[in-house]
């Protein structure tokens, strides 16, 4: 098999992972990133040739530069759904990748604000500015709703059909309703409440933005220069925000999406409700955050049964 025919197939896989397993576009560049990576370390021997023992031999490799298992794992996800793609239509004989599985990962706990650390995180703007203003949009509507990173960047400011073929919006907030509606991973769409605090948040963010010049028609947020906020730059200003607080305490976006999940886990025990609200699939995604609040409960009782403190 050829270089070229190799690229070929490969983009071929990608197109179809777009146009019919409507994959998302952080998914497809992913996926485009590891097939480079296994073109990489094949070299010039064909796709068709490598056999279980070079998959194996290539996780080795990766796992001594320092590759995260997570990361090897997902790697070998992406090969495994491209051999088998390759298999279904007869350009390759067997799968090579099924069966080979990549360092065990430790199961960690998400990291997660404490109820006091995430009020004081989302208290209230520096000052008025229409920067500040935004930000603080932000923190409150992930820490509201638990959305993704990918989520809140493509949100519009409202629902838009213009009916003149232009796409219509899907993803937005309806101030109106104190909701937001987003599609999430595997193009899964759902509804999510928009507490008080960030409706207002929200309310005041808008009449300042409807003043910004040359601003992005739809984007919810935006840069200065008026274009859609990449979820690049709200990581770098939730990181700015945090250590301006003196919080002591790294916040990405996830980590409110893991606080807004803990807290309301531990005030309401509804697992399901839970599930339903972050987009989970499967509800054992959504169980690590018993685990959360069993190492708060398990923490309170260390400090406070008279069987638990240890005598001098």
């Amino acid at each position: 098999m050829t270089e070229a025919l190799t690229g070929e197939l490969t983009a071929a896989f990608l197109t179809e992972l777009a146009t019919q397993r409507r994959a998302s576009r952080h998914t497809i560049a992913a996926y485009r990133a590891d097939l480079d990576h296994l073109l990489k370390l094949a070299e010039s021997q064909p796709l068709t040739g490598l056999t279980s023992h070079d998959i194996r031999r290539y996780v080795a490799r990766m796992h001594s530069a320092g590759l995260a298992p997570a990361s090897i794992a997902r790697t070998l996800s992406a090969w495994r759904s491209l051999y088998g793609w390759m298999c279904e239509r007869g350009k390759a004989a067997v799968n090579p990748v099924v069966g080979v599985r990549g360092p065990r990962r430790l199961k960690r706990l998400p990291k997660a604000l404490s109820a006091d650390q995430a009020v004081t995180f989302a208290a209230k703007p520096f000052d008025q500015s229409w920067l500040a203003l935004r930000d603080h949009t932000i923190v409150e509507l992930l820490y509201s709703s638990g959305l993704r990173l990918a989520e809140l960047v493509s949100l519009d400011w409202r629902y838009f059909d213009t009916g003149s073929g232009a796409a219509a919006s899907i993803s937005w907030i309806d101030i109106a309703g104190s909701e937001a509606t987003v599609v999430g991973k595997g193009g899964k769409t759902r509804t999510v409440p928009i507490g008080g605090p960030a409706r207002v948040a929200l309310e005041r963010w808008l009449a300042v933005r409807s003043a910004l010049r040359r601003c992005d028609a739809r984007a919810l947020f935006v840069t200065g220069a008026g274009a859609r906020l990449s979820a690049r730059s709200v990581q770098s200003r939730l990181a700015l925000l945090s250590r301006a607080l003196g919080l002591g305490v790294h916040v990405h976006p996830h980590v409110l999406r893991h606080s807004f999940a803990s807290h309301l886990l531990q005030s309401s025990g509804d697992l399901r409700a839970v599930q339903e609200l972050l987009g989970h699939s499967n509800i054992a995604t959504t169980q690590i955050y018993t685990r959360l609040d069993w190492q708060h409960l398990a923490k309170a009782y260390d400090a406070a049964h008279p069987r638990a403190r240890r005598r001098g």
